[in-house]
């Protein structure tokens, strides 16, 4: 046995904190004197306190450290615990890692997006549009698969394109799986094609800002349209437009940075 002192000595833990940790339970004397009180601890609990003290170094909470030492009955199997304590330690390290790199793209990205806002290019425009001539391919799902409705313009209207593809939103807000869309092209010529629909898109005042980057960060060049409508007190007339004036290429995606969407919407002045 081993006297409170001499064992202070053995774990590098002092007699306040091995009397603290046996008020709590925590690391309890193998034999204590009735008559003095002192207390006295065994060899076979050097290593459970060498144990606590290093995961106290660790800042495990006195809590998990006896929850562990309850499920742990000898030092192999606090030695398993730690083990896969390790191992959920690493996994969660990784994905921090995973985490850190893309709070710095966010970071990158919307530093990028506030400075192509500030440029005196990108400002609110009004202006009239004409009525076109349009073939489009009326959809619903989510944003994303309209390639499939320009490809599907493209493939049945060829040379007869007279412009850049553009998107009709017919909904007044983000819809994330059931978006209500058309996936237009202007033609020069109207002939009939199964699936697609060829008629004039009316034209009228419109409210337009050049947006330049990627298609996710088109919600701050809507923030700055919407806000300027509402300032002016014009009503919106449905559907609204986006006019991929420069994006991906058939074969090569380009350099999203370099994306050039305008955003049209139709509105009543009086």
């Amino acid at each position: 046995m081993f006297s409170i002192g001499d064992f202070s000595k053995i774990t590098g833990l002092t007699i306040k904190t091995l009397r603290f940790y046996h008020e709590k339970g925590l690391l309890v004397p193998a034999w204590i004197d009735e008559q003095t009180g002192y207390r006295h601890y065994g060899s076979q609990q050097i290593e459970k306190a060498r144990i606590v003290r290093q995961l106290r170094d660790l800042e495990f909470s006195l809590e998990q450290i006896q929850d562990m030492l309850a499920d742990c009955a000898d030092e192999d199997r606090i030695l398993d615990y730690l083990e896969k304590h390790k191992t959920l330690i690493e996994a969660k390290i990784r994905q921090y890692r995973t985490i850190v790199g893309s709070l710095g793209k966010i970071i990158i990205h919307e530093r990028e997006a506030q400075m192509a806002m500030q440029n005196p290019i990108f400002k609110v425009e009004e202006k009239t549009l004409g009525p076109m001539l349009i073939a489009g391919v009326r959809m619903k799902g989510r944003y994303n698969e309209c390639g499939k409705g320009f490809a599907r313009v493209g493939r049945s209207f060829g040379r007869h394109i007279a412009g850049k593809p553009m998107l009709l939103h017919y909904d007044s807000e983000y819809r994330e799986e059931d978006a209500d869309f058309e996936a237009c092209m202007p033609i020069r010529k109207d002939k009939k094609a199964d699936g697609i629909s060829t008629r004039e898109l009316p034209g009228g005042p419109c409210v337009s800002l050049l947006h330049q980057g990627p298609y996710e960060q088109l919600g701050r060049a809507y923030a700055v349209v919407l806000q300027y409508i509402k300032e002016k007190g014009y009503e919106i007339v449905m559907p609204t437009r986006e006019v991929y004036l420069k994006g991906p290429g058939m074969i090569f995606k380009g350099n999203p940075k370099n994306y050039l969407t305008e955003i049209q919407i139709l509105v009543k002045t009086g």
